[in-house]
């Protein structure tokens, strides 16, 4: 669901902004995105009500991203007996004109895959950004 729908407390909106600014520290020239998803009724069939959607825009293909945005998803689970929400994992894909180039996924095996995939330094920054964003949200 778009981050800008999900900032339903200040709690939540100070962890996605903060998401935000932890991304935007390691990649400068990414332009954020809190509604990636288009509002009609074929999209909204296919928007899982229980992650934290946030797009990235670089001004043009990143080289070493293989790509030109990202969508970032972070998902959720709520525990019926605590009410206590919390992040399982987050799933990330590249795009360019072209579709989706690669996708990782913090919840099989943190592996990148897909027809292009981002140079090494940039998977490491990559996971290092998830890692801090999952601990983020499950402070």
């Amino acid at each position: 669901m778009n981050a800008a729908e999900q900032a339903t407390s200040l709690e939540l909106t100070s962890k996605i902004a903060a998401v935000v600014n932890l991304f935007k520290t390691t990649f400068p020239a990414a332009r954020s995105d809190l509604k990636p998803w288009a509002n009609d009724p074929d999209t909204r069939e296919l928007v899982d009500p229980d992650s934290i959607d946030i797009g990235f825009h670089f001004p043009g293909v990143s080289k070493s991203m293989q790509c030109r945005s990202l969508l970032i998803q972070i998902r959720f689970y709520e525990d019926p007996e605590t009410q206590k929400r919390r992040a399982i994992g987050i799933e990330l894909a590249g795009f360019t004109h072209r579709g989706k180039q690669w996708w990782l996924s913090t919840i099989d095996n943190w592996n990148f895959a897909g027809e292009s995939e981002p140079s090494e330094e940039m998977r490491e920054q990559l996971k290092d950004f998830l890692r801090q964003a999952l601990e983020l949200f499950n402070q």
